[in-house]
């Protein structure tokens, strides 16, 4: 469908990585690309330099123009919006689209778009939390089992580069993680198969009600044409399964930490086993892999491993493969990481865990746990999260701008645990946040860092807030205390 595109006059909105990526695409295909940013600094003006001298040097048909500095207003002659996912559906420039008649979609509707005939498959993941790893899961299984594969859409290349690659043509079957911001702007997308890991509040202030980001997430199962994967533990999930437009013959696959029923996947004493791609789903069960060939074993993870292995399953992956995959797969940084024994207690970075959803699962994993928390928490309310660790915690440090939310819902259901409140929220707070925690754990604790909150208030990302726990980890191991 690339031929709908030659000649149109199109904007895009955002000079982020997925903005430039579309604008180099559709200027590629023969389209006059406008892209629109409200920011104007630095990084603003050196990328649009960059890619409007790229579009003059390797563009022939269509074209590059950046427009700095107004994010508000439509560009004359626009046929079609593009966005980046970060981009609210209620930004004044959707709303002059939507007064002019112009569509509004983002790139992941537009890579759909660009597909060949003979493009690879789709199976699909989103959820609240765990996308990243269960893709990356499920890519392994996928390898193990000799599939051209790689991952894709909110992780990996960007998927419009992906789509239209030189190597495009080469995968068997791609591995997407989709976000709810993606979802929204990708109404035409149809997966072979689709799963929704779980659903908790969350980007509220972005989709506007937790009934809207349900609804977003629930798009993934749109036409799906094998399977719909849910959490047999999170029945809103199951419910976006019950509400979906699905392909005749897709069928409903459940995943659980328990034993499972016919058309589900579980575990059943300690080993993985499908009681879903059996020949008699009644009688039968086919073992899969054990619980300790998943990196690492938390119960959460467990459950990223069983919806990954229920999508490879759908896509006819033979279940020897399920294990290798999983057995070679190993963890990105800043997910339930493992850094360090100081003195007999376990120091465990799981920076990853930016909401309290996240953060539930990761307290559950320990028995005894020193808690370190805090930073943005997005309107996030910390009541359910504490009243369901209080009985696990040895003690508690906060940090970050939010850290104040934490304290009070502690004092209200854990109101016996010890609490350390730093004051400070330089990115040196990490060193003495541990060496708090250090002092309030005893000898079998864990100390974690699992913060419940976003950190941009302190640091530029998880990524750098989980560098900081590991040093001061470090720093600690070589003080000998």
């Amino acid at each position: 469908m690339t031929a709908e595109f030659a000649g149109a006059y199109l904007t895009v909105a955002g000079l982020g990585v997925s903005g430039i990526s579309a604008a180099r695409a559709l200027a590629g295909l023969g389209a006059h690309v406008t892209v629109v940013d409200g920011g104007d600094g630095e990084r603003q003006r050196a990328a649009a330099a960059e890619l409007e001298g790229w579009a003059a040097r390797e563009v022939a048909e269509g074209s590059v123009t950046v427009r700095l500095g107004d994010g508000v207003t439509l560009p004359e002659g626009t046929g079609l919006v593009v966005t980046s996912p970060g981009w609210k559906p209620d930004s004044p420039l959707f709303t002059a689209a939507a007064a002019a008649g112009v569509d509004v979609v983002g790139d992941v509707e537009i890579a759909w778009r660009l597909r060949g005939p003979d493009a690879a498959d789709w199976l699909a993941v989103t959820g609240t939390n765990g996308k990243t790893t269960t893709v990356r899961m499920l890519a392994a299984i996928l390898e193990a089992a000799g599939l051209r594969t790689t991952v894709a859409g909110n992780i990996g290349t960007p998927i419009i580069d992906l789509v239209l690659g030189q190597d495009s043509e080469h995968y068997d079957v791609l591995a997407v993680e989709l976000s709810s911001y993606q979802l929204h702007w990708a109404p035409s997308v149809r997966a072979h198969s689709g799963a929704v890991l779980n659903l908790a509040p969350d980007h509220l202030d972005w989709h506007g009600s937790m009934a809207a980001y349900a609804a977003d997430k629930g798009r993934i199962y749109e036409g799906n044409t094998v399977a719909c994967v849910y959490n047999v533990a999170d029945r809103a999930t199951e419910d976006l399964v019950r509400e979906a437009d699905v392909e005749e013959g897709c069928r409903a696959i459940g995943f659980t930490l328990g034993t499972p029923g016919p058309s589900q996947v579980g575990v059943v004493d300690g080993i993985l086993v499908d009681r879903a791609f059996v020949e008699n789903r009644r009688q039968q069960a086919q073992e899969l892999a054990e619980v300790g060939d998943v990196t690492p074993p938390a119960p959460h993870n467990i459950a990223n491993a069983l919806a990954a292995a229920a999508l490879a399953r759908a896509y006819g992956v033979r279940p020897a493969a399920v294990r290798e995959g999983l057995r070679a797969f190993q963890p990105d940084a800043h997910r339930i990481q493992h850094v360090a024994d100081v003195a007999g207690v376990a120091y465990v970075d799981d920076s990853k865990a930016t909401n309290t959803h996240a953060a539930e699962a990761s307290l559950a994993s320990y028995e005894h746990l020193v808690w370190i928390a805090g930073g943005l928490a997005k309107g996030a309310a910390f009541d359910e999260l504490v009243r369901s660790a209080a009985g696990r915690l040895r003690g508690a440090v906060l940090i970050g701008a939010d850290r104040a939310l934490i304290r009070e819902a502690l004092a209200r259901h854990a109101p016996d645990v010890p609490v350390v409140d730093l004051g400070r929220t330089d990115t040196g707070a990490m060193s003495e946040a541990v060496r708090e925690a250090a002092a309030l754990a005893e000898p079998g604790d864990t100390v974690l860092l699992a913060p419940a909150c976003a950190s941009m208030d302190m640091f530029v990302n998880y990524n750098k807030r989980g560098d900081a726990f590991a040093d001061a980890v470090r720093e600690l191991s070589a003080s000998g205390r």
